[in-house]
């Protein structure tokens, strides 16, 4: 049976743009991982502001936001992942310590996609493609913007989708 998927609307707002928001958990790489090759080809370091995400273009920039402390951080999606369920993002130690998790390890989080933040054009576009694709209805020239609520994770368990086991800190 699918998982039902809530939305909620912008208010009606002109100057809003449409922002991708993705709510969930959020746990960082363990050391382990430092200097290796992630999915956008480069090196990994934990002393970077990058993160993995599984939705979310390799190369987009977005705002995590620590849903405990209210603290933000811009990271890079540099990699695929998490592959636990419930997570959304796993973030360089750089990154968790901005936001004030390094105790915790796992926290909630509140991860925003703005087209206009992107550093080149395709990726904005493939921004606006994935916010456009949860409101087919709407026009984005014309009608007021939107920003997706929470979209629940799909159960991965016993599934490798890469391959590779990121091994995010709990």
């Amino acid at each position: 049976m699918p998982q039902e998927i809530e939305f909620e609307e912008a208010p009606d707002v002109p100057d809003i743009e449409p922002v991708y928001v993705h709510k969930g958990k959020a746990s960082y790489y363990a050391d382990f991982f430092h200097g290796r090759t992630t999915a956008s080809g480069e090196r990994f370091s934990q002393n970077r502001l990058t993160a993995a995400s599984r939705r979310l273009p390799l190369g987009s920039r977005v705002t995590v936001t620590n849903a405990d402390n209210g603290r933000s951080v811009e990271v890079v999606i540099n990699d695929r992942g998490p592959y636990v369920k419930g997570r959304v993002i796993d973030l360089s130690r750089k990154a968790a310590s901005e936001l004030g998790m390094i105790e915790d390890g796992v926290v909630n989080v509140r991860v925003e996609a703005r087209p206009s933040d992107q550093p080149n054009r395709s990726l904005r576009h493939r921004l606006e493609r994935m916010v456009a694709a949860l409101y087919p209805d709407r026009k984005p020239a014309s009608e007021p913007p939107v920003t997706v609520a929470e979209r629940p994770e799909p159960d991965l368990t016993g599934t490798d989708l890469t391959g590779t086991d990121l091994g995010a800190a709990e």
